[in-house]
């Protein structure tokens, strides 16, 4: 949160030393032998107060920007280096470094790219170079966008607090900054109070001809639709000529100089500004069908039009540049953020993965890759991918040291392809390797910035999946260790009641030294018998979860009445329902069901042994059903106490028992075995209160389906 210096010169600090104030005495004798000489304490001190300058500089920078403070602060020296597609740009780069040596100040290099003045692609290279020269030796680099390299650069300066800027020597003519202005003239007026170096251009090596590109060199076609287009104003000219006077002339050839200018480079509108004047000269202009001009108005009126020609095809053309430089600007924040949404719906690394080598194969017309860790560290492909083991060891020395290599940077560059490390919050997740497919290789700056947030992109998403996947797993061992302890629960409580009163009435049974009565022998069999069937349905209800758990359970469909099972459970829970009454209310147009029996049935069984558990003895049991779009309805309902308020969908959740459950009810698996059934069914299940008191369960049956055998025909 916050730097404090505590600051003492050297010889104060051996004194101290050796007056034992620091160590005691033998430590400090040893301390002043060993490593606290004079020339390493200096250098102590050095990066103490180097480190707390760079911090107050920050804060410093910090409150300017949220003040709006323009002005520099010359606090401490930071130089700025411009460079361009020029030959001075490496020397330039490294007197840049020398002085912010030799200053021990921070250094910045920027080159402005200035839509309308394209570069041939040696020029390109040579650029991308010097700024990755540049980014080596220490300096922070950018590339900005600007009509003005001058304003470019002075309002970069001011935002980052230089108090210096290098720049190169002009090597172009003289005249270009008389017709066009001088950029050197113009940052050294709007410097102020910046101090501007110029520094000249290495004589050793000359500007190849040629450097310099035209925006657009236009093939032979283009010009002679310049021409054609000439040809039809003079034709339209001719036309007007007759009705109008000679200015509308010169307005027919000033709309055909902007079309040209419009559609086509900065060579053929020239070309058609000057056939303009030619025809117009030519054709319109006294005497006729001659270049003399006898009226020396004239000349003016040439002139206007070349200049009107030359502005519309200036403007025109910057117009162009700019529509293509935002374009460019366009597709690349395009090709991120789709990438960063599909991302953002990738569910695992797979799906990561596939997105990241798609987006970065249409982006940057590269073969992309992802390797990952194993569980030693080493680093994984896809099965199709194949790399040597040199490739493999760059991949894997970038994953080790957390540093890019490989091709376009400065380690191991004989390498086929650019290996990034995948930075996360957690560490490095992995290593996106990019094999260029074309000969050029991955020099230009916005392209490595791109291709560096790609990268982030990616990182981000791959840690996300990771998480994803292990809070899985860690929810999976969760619930799995949740299971194993209820059925601890269950196999030493609920299992061990019932197999307690076994083994006590069978013991009972086996005593002969206390005879028993008839009835009491009769009824100590029956407690044999009741509580075989219990711990038989506790088992059952175990291993019906496990079918139902693990997808195991198959549903036999059949077309059948609805009372065939609920007939078989209500014998089944004769029993228990000998003191209940059982009112069943199944129209008798209701139609077939499509479900297996045996599991309906078994759905019934557990309903209904739910309602006789938690209501009073003697109280009613009603089980109605319905036909209504294209499902039955089963309702399942009792006058006890009802149902807890939220615990309407818990009741279904497995081992999940209410509070005012009474003993030895079960271990809470029969509603979460009706769930899994009737889901299997393709039905839904649900739970609510009573008006009047008591629950009643629902549960429905589709009566369509693609997958259900034809109904029986019925007789």
């Amino acid at each position: 949160d916050d730097v404090e210096l505590a600051d003492l010169s050297a010889e104060d600090l051996l004194t101290r030393l050796r007056e034992g104030k620091v160590y005691v005495p033998d430590q400090a004798a040893r301390a002043l032998e060993e490593f606290f000489r004079k020339g390493n304490l200096i250098a102590l001190r050095e990066l103490a107060l180097r480190r707390t300058a760079q911090r107050v500089d920050a804060q410093m920078r910090g409150y300017r920007e949220e003040h709006g403070i323009r002005e520099i602060w010359p606090a401490a020296e930071r130089l700025l280096v411009c460079i361009g597609p020029n030959p001075a740009g490496t020397r330039l780069v490294r007197a840049g470094k020398r002085m912010a040596s030799s200053l021990q100040c921070d250094w910045l290099v920027v080159s402005v790219d200035v839509p309308g003045q394209a570069f041939s692609e040696a020029d390109r290279s040579a650029l991308a170079q010097n700024l990755h020269l540049a980014q080596e030796l220490g300096a922070q680099t950018a590339t900005l966008s600007g009509q003005d390299v001058a304003t470019e650069a002075l309002a970069y300066a001011r935002s980052h607090n230089v108090t210096k800027i290098i720049v190169g020597k002009p090597t172009h003519p003289r005249w270009r900054d008389k017709l066009f202005g001088s950029t050197l003239d113009s940052l050294v007026r709007g410097s102020g109070d910046l101090e501007v170096y110029v520094i000249s251009g290495d004589e050793a090596s000359p500007r190849p001809r040629g450097g310099r590109a035209e925006v657009r060199r236009s093939p032979a076609t283009e010009y002679g639709w310049a021409a054609l287009v000439v040809a039809v104003g003079t034709a339209l000219g001719a036309v007007v000529f007759r009705n109008l006077s000679v200015t509308d002339v010169a307005m027919v050839y000033l709309l055909g100089s902007g079309l040209v200018a419009s559609r086509y480079g900065r060579g053929p509108s020239l070309m058609a500004a000057l056939l303009s004047i030619a025809c117009f000269d030519f054709f319109f202009v006294p005497p006729y069908f001659t270049f003399a001009v006898t009226d020396l108005r004239y000349l003016l009126t040439f002139g206007v039009m070349l200049g009107i020609s030359l502005v519309i095809s200036a403007l025109t053309l910057r117009i162009r540049d700019q529509a293509e430089a935002a374009r460019q600007r366009e597709r690349r924040t395009g090709a991120l953020y789709a990438m960063s949404r599909e991302l953002a719906a990738a569910r695992n690394q797979g799906d990561v993965l596939n997105i990241v080598a798609r987006h970065l194969r249409v982006s940057f017309g590269a073969e992309a890759h992802v390797l990952l860790p194993d569980g030693g560290g080493h680093l994984e492909g896809p099965a199709d991918l194949r790399l040597d083991e040199k490739e493999r060891s760059v991949a894997q020395w970038v994953f080790d040291r957390g540093r890019p290599a490989g091709r376009s940077t400065d380690t191991l560059p004989a390498a086929l392809g650019l290996y990034l490390p995948l930075q996360a919050a957690t560490g490095t997740v992995g290593v996106l390797g990019v094999r260029p497919t074309g000969t050029t290789g991955l020099h230009d700056p916005m392209a490595l910035r791109l291709l560096e947030a790609f990268a982030g992109q990616a990182a981000l998403a791959l840690e996300r999946a990771l998480l994803a996947e292990r809070a899985q797993r860690e929810q999976v061992e969760v619930e799995a260790e949740r299971l194993r302890t209820s059925l601890l629960s269950s196999v030493s409580h609920d299992l061990r009641t019932p197999l307690a009163a076994i083994t006590g009435a069978a013991g009972s049974l086996l005593d002969d030294e206390a005879p028993l009565e008839a009835h009491a022998r009769k009824d100590l069999l029956r407690t044999i018998l009741d509580e075989s069937h219990r711990m038989n349905r506790l088992i059952g209800n175990l291993l019906d979860m496990i079918r139902v758990e693990s997808g195991a359970l198959r549903i036999q469909r059949e077309w059948q009445p609805l009372e065939e099972p609920l007939g078989v459970a209500l014998i089944r829970l004769g029993d228990r329902l000998k003191d209940r009454q059982v009112s069943v209310d199944l129209p008798a147009d209701l139609p077939f069901v499509p479900g297996d029996p045996v599991l309906l049935e078994q759905v019934f069984v557990n309903l209904i042994e739910n309602a006789v558990k938690y209501t009073p003895m003697g109280s009613p049991i009603e089980v109605a059903a319905s036909s209504e779009g294209g499902v039955v309805r089963v309702r399942v309902a009792d006058r006890g106490p009802g149902l807890p308020p939220g615990e309407e969908e818990r009741v279904f959740e497995k081992f999940y028992r209410s509070a005012g459950a009474p003993p030895g009810g079960g271990v809470g698996l029969g509603l979460t075995i009706c769930r899994g059934i009737i889901k299997a069914h393709g039905g839904r299940i649900w739970a609510e209160n009573r008006a009047g008191g008591g629950a009643v369960f629902q549960f429905t049956l589709p009566l369509v389906g693609p997958d259900f055998p034809a109904p029986p025909a019925i007789e």
